[in-house]
């Protein structure tokens, strides 16, 4: 991955730099520190907006 990418780090809940934890462990990449730490808020939004539609489809 090339420099200037952030990831959210799952097993510590915190931003870090490309140089951090395991890929398996972590959401991203992300282009900024700040996006990568709103990837939480990101997920279950769409988790949210899913669930709804599938609830749509019964």
């Amino acid at each position: 991955m090339s420099e200037g990418q952030w990831w959210f780090c799952l097993k510590h809940m915190r931003v870090e730099p490309d140089a951090g934890c395991p890929d398996k462990d972590r959401m991203g990449p992300y282009e900024s520190e700040q996006e990568a730490s709103g990837a939480l808020k990101r997920a279950a939004e769409r988790n949210k907006a899913w669930d709804e539609a599938d609830g749509d489809d019964d």
